[in-house]
């Protein structure tokens, strides 16, 4: 199956749960959009790819998911985050670089010149259907 996907660059709202609810409403969507194009009665599993960098906190969108997924064919299914580590390319020293967040210094050269290469992303990467 083929999954949707949510590439959002995203930013810290002041109203962290509303921007997790947001996402998690998002998600159910591509969920049952998916799961209908492939006639499935439910959704027992759903695996979701969230970077450190994505600005979205893991436990708050797992809360949220739990709340939207009520009356859905995703009800009571499984939700596994997969946590996708941050990196940059460091254009002082030329190396791609592991990063824990925005704005952290290059860890081989201790520059900060960093262009974020990866773990902004977040999408629906599998479902486990019926």
């Amino acid at each position: 199956m083929e999954s949707g996907r949510l590439n959002y660059g995203l930013h810290r709202t002041t109203d962290s749960a509303m921007h997790e609810m947001s996402l998690a409403e998002g998600i159910i969507q591509i969920i049952e959009d998916n799961a209908r194009r492939s006639d499935a009665t439910a959704v027992k599993a759903v695996w979701l790819e969230i970077g450190r960098l994505s600005s979205v906190e893991p436990e708050a969108l797992r809360f949220c998911f739990d709340v939207v997924v009520k009356d859905t064919l995703a009800d009571g299914a499984r939700l596994e985050i997969i946590d996708v580590p941050g990196s940059a390319w460091c254009m002082q020293c030329s190396q791609t670089v592991a990063v824990e967040a925005r704005y952290d210094p290059c860890p081989v050269c201790g520059g900060f010149q960093l262009q974020v290469t990866g773990g902004t992303e977040m999408r629906v990467k599998e479902l486990e259907i019926e």
